[in-house]
């Protein structure tokens, strides 16, 4: 893939599906290095239902990076890729898609719903993964996995038996957060608080009579005891009150009982620390079967969760409690108000009113006269399902749970140990908290599709777990008759196993330690800092091995099928993964999952290091949402900008524990930087330099030379340190700094005169050393930049290999102290130049004549040709200068003095600039004044507190560059 010149325009369009395409048909993304240290990544798999947005692109960009560059490093780089079957959100895609078409669920049994899911992820569900493709993420799509995979459901399946058989996985009677949109259990994770303006009604429940028929009254003779909530309707299966023992308001009747308006069911008065008597009347009504608080109050008061009242159906509509209380009137009522239908909560409401349980609400009118009102307005913390949409409903239930406490504590000691790192640190501590006072994992699911539960029920309830119904049969013996368990699986769960169901476990069921022990694979993950000492100046051709032919497919353990050949020991070699990138969001969804599954099914954790980025927000720091319409599709700007500059973005962006905040202009910047490297190498190709066959530097004599290869040994180290930091701001800062100020900006502009000099040598010494930092510049910039650079690495010359599986620069070149020296001080005076003649108003061209303290004669002299040039000097006189209008210059302490006469009115532009540094400088004391006004910084909008400190840095800054203006008029 050669190419005679090099387009004038950068096009990205033009590059992307011509790289990406040749990259994946070559199965340059495979990992075939079998005697090198393996590197492996495994993405979180995103729903198949899914499209890309802006968080997967951060997420996939920060992988693809850490991958491409241990790819180059020499690692056997494995980037682990495939979609989550998300039980819920498919059910609903494929639901809603029904729906439309006239058809519904239900109109099928469970096998026939099950294929049109099939059909549709066959038909629509790789959406994702082409998308994925136009980032240029190198995953391995040969080995793409999903997790209804074959393979991947035998991995599910195993785990669940295998806790169950251990007593870490139980069946139980429990509080759920019910979903009576989906008919089915979420997990408080799936759980979103939102505020909403609703009532607190207060009632009266009447003391009933002893048991000798004696009436009860409280001390200050009231016959009933005051209770309030917000949800009247539950009244209907409340089951006690209580108090709190040491309030004296209701130690007489602890013990006693109330008789519940409406249903006339006799409960009694309990004492339970729930109860604060600090608030309200200090009594709670107690509704065990519909509030999480009430359900553990119930348990301390001895009710068993099986006695535990229950009065809605799965779609939340009033059914019969079991001791038959409920009148008919609301029987089948919505729990509350619904499309204009008064519901069980007014009528509750309306009956204690008509009965006189209702206590109104007392407020002043404008005249001062006392108002009743039904209830006193609230604003309510109220729980909705994240896909559903609708108010969630404590149910009780039973479903099945993980001991996930126990699971937990490795997991933990894992982080402690320092077996698990944590970046940034700061993420340990909610990690810790989470972990140290996790709920049991409800990991059953009332849907249809997902993993099916591995239990068997005989006709009395009893039910025998196990891998296939063949071994439940077993278990329960021949002549009984067993039906299998219809819920299916948290997503969450079979997703914990992805470290290692992904590499072949079970089939592959070998120790990671053993797997290791003793062999290069373990030397080399131990010696991986020191791998790229051994690399060699040329890569390996891609082998015949790497080539996909179309039809070919590879199994779980990564060999293609049929074939007998294929990459041995997949999970030995790959488990514990090096790395999880991850968003913070998913911590406990997924990866505290990941960490308890792996830990105890491999005996290892599933990765050396997590690490957890933040979120893409707004331009204006707001949270993106569809609600909201600030939500930004990463796919139109790389339409608009490339991926390439889409990429350098977020990971120039990505500061740790910080959110990224969205922004164009600076995408639109990144394409400019491309574009920038474009025009550099077309100068560079149209001046006879190629690309290089070397990976250590050139021989180099001229001192421009040595101080680019220098500055190339500088910026991979800088690298380095960053990408083990995992600091992929300043990776990205260091890389582009070199590229855009050193190579571009300096380095070419001081070799120009050489190119077009009479000094054959120089020049051939030049054309090779350019070559080579442009290819230095090409492979550390790869990981970052992966289109653009590919194209430019065949652009420049013949290749044997792809950049793709290039090296990654070894100089072997010490910085040379004497050329950084000449360079830098060049650089410096004419940076020094160029911004006083900008601060003057004088024309850039415009050659100066400058006097330089008499010690540096010598110095100046033999730069002289280049500061004519690039500096834009006029006569070079040492000593003294002569008195008159002047400019001074100060560089590495030395002080230069540049006359003015005839070129500028110094009086004028000496007011000028002191009318200008005063009112920036009265700009930024008021700038000031408001931010340490604490009303001002607590009480404004944080994007209105953000713009005063950005304005403030930009007008203190101002202000110090025209007193330096001023100071050198002096």
């Amino acid at each position: 893939m050669t190419k005679a010149s090099i387009d004038k325009n950068f096009d990205p369009a033009a590059i992307e599906t011509k790289w990406y395409s040749h990259w994946e048909d070559r199965g340059l993304f495979r990992p075939e290095r079998p005697d090198a240290a393996p590197y492996t990544i495994v993405n979180p798999p995103p729903n198949v239902t899914g499209s890309l947005h802006i968080g997967h692109a951060l997420d996939n960009t920060l992988q693809d990076l850490m991958i491409r560059y241990e790819r180059l490093r020499g690692k056997d780089a494995l980037w682990v890729v495939g979609t989550d079957h998300a039980g819920i959100a498919t059910q609903m895609v494929v639901e809603r898609q029904m729906e439309a078409a006239g058809d519904k669920r239900t109109n099928y049994d469970r096998d026939g719903f099950i294929e049109k899911v099939w059909q549709w992820k066959e038909e629509s569900g790789g959406t994702i993964t082409r998308q994925l493709r136009r980032l240029g993420c190198s995953m391995d799509w040969s080995r793409e996995q999903f997790t209804m995979d074959p393979h991947f459901s035998k991995a599910v399946i195993k785990v669940f038996v295998d806790l169950y058989n251990e007593g870490l996985i139980y069946r139980d009677k429990r509080l759920v957060n019910w979903d009576p949109k989906l008919k089915t259990a979420i997990s408080d994770l799936e759980v979103e608080t939102q505020e909403v303006r609703g009532s607190f009604w207060h009632f009266k429940y009447p003391l009933a009579a002893d048991e000798n028929g004696n009436g009860v009254t409280l001390d200050n003779g009231q016959d009933y005891i005051e209770v309030a909530t917000t949800r009247p309707e539950t009244m209907l299966a409340d089951m006690a009150v209580a108090v709190n023992a040491e309030d004296p308001r209701y130690q007489s009747v602890i013990g006693k009982h109330v008789i519940l308006p409406i249903t006339g069911r006799r409960v009694p008065i309990i004492a339970d620390e729930h109860a604060d008597p600090e608030l309200g009347s200090g009594a709670v009504k107690i509704t065990p079967g519909h509030d999480f608080n009430d359900f553990e109050v119930g348990k301390r008061a001895g009710f068993a969760p099986g006695d535990m009242l229950n009065m809605l159906d799965a779609e939340g509509n009033v059914c019969q409690t079991a001791d038959g209380l409920v009148p008919d009137e609301y029987i089948g009522l919505h729990r509350f108000r619904r499309d204009k239908v008064d519901g069980a909560r007014e009528l509750v409401v309306q009956r204690l009113k008509e009965q006189g349980y209702l206590i109104p609400h007392i407020t002043k009118n404008k005249d001062g006269e006392n108002e009743a009102h039904d209830a006193e307005p609230r604003t309510i913390a109220t729980p909705f399902g994240d896909r559903g949409g609708v108010v969630i409903e404590p149910w009780l239930t039973d479903q099945w749970y993980v001991k996930a406490d126990v699971l937990a504590q490795p997991a933990i000691e894992a982080v402690k140990s320092g077996a698990i790192e944590i970046v940034p640190k700061s993420w340990a501590k909610t990690y810790f908290n989470w972990m140290e006072n996790i709920q049991p994992w409800c990991v059953s699911r009332q849907l249809w599709w997902g993993h099916r539960i591995p239990a068997w029920y005989d006709a009395d309830g009893n039910f025998y777990v196990a891998e296939d119904q063949a071994a439940a049969q077993l278990l329960a013996g021949d002549a009984v008759e067993l039906t299998q368990d219809s819920d299916v699986l948290d997503t969450w769960f079979s997703s914990a196993l992805w470290p290692f169901g992904t590499l072949g476990w079970p089939e592959e069921n070998l120790s990671p330690l053993q797997g290791r022990e003793g062999s290069s694979v373990a030397a080399e993950r131990e010696g991986a800092s020191n791998a790229s000492a051994a690399l060699v100046d040329t890569p390996p051709t891609p082998s015949p091995s790497r080539k996909r032919e179309g039809s070919e497919t590879y199994d779980a353990a990564g060999e293609v099928s049929g074939s007998g050949v294929g990459t041995p020991s997949l999970l030995s070699k790959h488990y514990p993964n090096d790395l999880l990138i991850s968003g913070f969001d998913i911590l406990f969804f997924w990866d505290a999952r990941m960490a308890m599954q792996g830990i105890h099914f491999m005996k290892d954790v599933p990765w050396r290091k997590l690490y957890l980025h933040g979120l893409v927000r707004a331009a204006d720091g707001q949270k993106m949402s569809k609600s909201k319409g600030n939500v930004v599709d990463p796919l139109g700007l790389i339409d608009q900008y490339g991926a390439d500059a889409l990429r350098f973005f977020m990971a120039a962006m990505e500061s740790q524990g910080r959110d990224i905040k969205m922004d164009d202009k600076r995408v639109e910047g990144y394409r400019n930087f491309a574009t920038k490297l474009w025009n550099a190498a077309r100068f560079a190709h149209g001046n006879g330099i190629g690309g290089s066959d070397t990976l250590a530097a050139p021989p180099a004599t001229l001192a421009v030379n040595r101080w680019i290869i220098g500055e190339v040994a500088e910026c991979q180290a800088a690298l380095d340190k960053a990408l083990a930091d995992l600091r992929f701001d300043a990776a990205a800062n260091a890389i582009y700094h070199f590229v855009w100020d050193n190579f571009c900006d300096w380095y070419l502009e001081l070799i120009k005169p050489v190119m077009q000099g009479d000094n054959v040598d120089h020049a051939d010494e030049t054309r090779r050393v350019a070559g080579w930092v442009l290819d230095q510049i090409l492979v550390m910039l790869h990981p970052f930049m992966p289109f653009i650079t590919e194209e430019l690495w065949h652009a420049l010359g013949e290749r044997n290999y792809d950049l793709i599986v290039a090296k990654w620069p070894a100089p072997r070149a010490a910085v040379c102290a004497g050329a950084k020296a000449e360079i830098d001080w060049i650089i410096a005076f004419t940076s020094a130049m160029r911004s006083a003649k900008n601060e003057l108003g004088i024309s850039p061209g415009a050659k100066l004549d400058c006097w330089f303290p008499a010690a540096m004669e010598s110095k100046v002299a033999a730069l002289s040709a280049t500061l004519e040039r690039v500096a834009r000097m006029g006569s070079a006189s040492f000593g003294e200068a002569p008195a008159g209008a002047s400019m001074q210059l100060v560089v590495d302490g030395e002080t230069i003095t540049v006359p003015l006469e005839g070129i500028i009115d110094i009086a004028a532009e000496k007011a000028r600039l002191t009318k200008a540094m005063e009112a920036a400088d009265k700009e930024a004391k008021s700038l000031a004044g408001r931010l340490s006004n604490a009303n001002f910084v607590e009480r404004a909008k944080p994007e209105a507190v953000e713009k005063a400190r950005a304005d403030l840095t930009e007008k203190s800054a101002e202000a110090e560059r025209l007193q330096a203006a001023l100071g050198r008029l002096g």
